[in-house]
């Protein structure tokens, strides 16, 4: 690298937060079915603590030689619920257990893949991991769980977004933090390193790394600098600077698979916001020339960074997978609380931008006593856009028991905090009762 080069790189880790958000290795458990959940539970223990074992010494001295921050290590697992397909009464709690266990002992930081993919009909192993959530989630502290419950190829799972309604419900009733490690998607994508809905797929090898990479805190110094620029050249410049934060990833995930004995698989670029100052994808909008975010023009700038980001990293990497794109959290992006917290911004706007961004409703909280027929109405528009526009879409919607709209809720940490948000009072009950699916809409039949 140029002197020059090597200046610039540091001056995006000391001042712009730039970081490798997270290493997560991808593990296969297909090799663990055994017929018997308990049995197949010891299985996947053993497994993980035996391939994943070095991943976190290796991520440390990785990031002590070069002085890059890894923010996170972990681990995404084959879909929990196929490993009981074979087990005529599952029992998915000692698996959660397993898998929590695991990941203690080898010190990652989150282990992600108690899922169900229903997008179009539940086995009896799907239906019964659904139902084990709220107390898998109450009792392990570094599980994530994740249900698809559409595509654009097979329709909306109605029946499953129903029951999801419910379940989030339950969850929140435990511990509103619980609904944090739950994501409810449409066109869940099989690479995804970042949390809470990461899991490894069936398409997948038995085991790789890939890394995400977050820097929006260097996308916005670089558009500070350009006040009265034309888009045209913002977007070059955007393109540029997410040339630069994806290529570390990129160095980063290959140095790791190296070290470790197993393959490199993708490089997610994403834009991942954390509440520290100068760490906001909202910042980067509202840079571009917006008062607050929500103002009108908040969609198309968001439209603008996504795309810019998704054209420069793409050319970084080898290979890019994941989300890959902007991420909008309410609770873990400091702007985006502030405007939340002034009612500059609602979820219908919220809603509308995540028509152009990389997930959808995330870490979003509401009132207690939102029914659990409006949660599933949630989760069933945001299917929608994703189903129809043929990207992932997710919702991470958290109802915070005795609190209401003008309430906070205190995550800590990279979550955060919350402000609850007002919800439409409307009544979407006969709606989604119904049930059944709602079609693949017609492009959807490409063969």
């Amino acid at each position: 690298m140029e002197t020059e080069q090597i200046k610039e790189t540091i001056e995006m880790i000391s001042e712009e937060n730039l970081d490798i958000r997270t290493i997560t290795m991808g593990i296969s458990l297909l090799d663990c079915v055994t017929g018997d959940t308990a049995t197949t539970a010891k299985k996947v223990y053993a497994k993980i603590t035996r391939v994943a074992a070095q991943l976190v010494p290796v991520a440390d001295a990785l990031s002590n030689e070069y002085g890059l921050p890894i923010v996170n290590k972990r681990i995404a697992v084959t879909p929990v619920a196929l490993l009981a397909g074979a087990d005529p009464h599952p029992d998915f709690l000692p698996i959660a257990h397993a898998l929590d266990d695991a990941a203690q002992a080898i010190g990652v930081d989150l282990i992600g893949g108690y899922a169900a993919l229903v997008a179009n009909g539940c086995t009896p192993a799907d239906t019964a991991l659904m139902q084990s959530l709220p107390e898998a989630l109450a009792t392990t502290e570094r599980v994530c769980a994740a249900v698809n419950v559409g595509s654009s190829r097979a329709g909306i799972n109605m029946d499953a977004v129903a029951q999801m309604g419910e379940t989030v419900k339950a969850i929140a009733a435990i511990d509103p933090v619980n609904a944090m490690k739950l994501v409810v998607f449409c066109n869940a994508v099989e690479d995804n390193p970042f949390m809470a809905g990461a899991f490894w797929g069936v398409s997948e090898g038995d085991v790789a790394i890939s890394t995400g990479v977050s820097g929006p805190g260097v996308v916005q110094r670089a558009v500070a600098k350009l006040p009265n620029a034309s888009f045209e050249v913002i977007c070059e410049t955007i393109k540029q600077t997410a040339f630069k934060v994806s290529r570390m990833g990129e160095f980063i995930g290959q140095a790791a698979a190296k070290r470790l004995g197993v393959p490199f698989n993708i490089v997610d670029l994403s834009l991942a916001p954390t509440p520290a100052p100068g760490d906001s994808v909202a910042e980067i909008l509202e840079t571009l020339g917006l008062s607050h975010v929500g103002t009108p023009g908040t969609t198309a700038a968001l439209a603008l960074l996504n795309d810019a980001v998704k054209k420069g990293g793409i050319m970084a990497a080898a290979r890019v997978g994941g989300l890959s794109g902007a991420f909008i959290p309410v609770s873990e992006d400091r702007n985006m609380i502030e405007a939340a917290q002034a009612g500059h911004i609602t979820l219908e706007k919220l809603e509308a931008m995540t028509a152009v961004c990389s997930v959808g409703l995330d870490m979003v909280a509401v009132p207690g006593d939102t029914p659990a027929t409006t949660l599933a109405g949630m989760i069933a528009d945001e299917a929608a856009i994703g189903m129809i526009n043929n990207k992932t879409t997710a919702v991470r919607v958290i109802p915070v028991p005795g609190k209401t709209v003008g309430d906070t809720i205190e995550f800590g940490g990279l979550f955060g905090r919350a402000p609850i948000m007002p919800v439409n009072t409307g009544d979407a009950s006969a709606f989604i009762g119904r049930g059944g699916r709602i079609p693949a809409p017609i492009h959807s039949f490409k063969n």
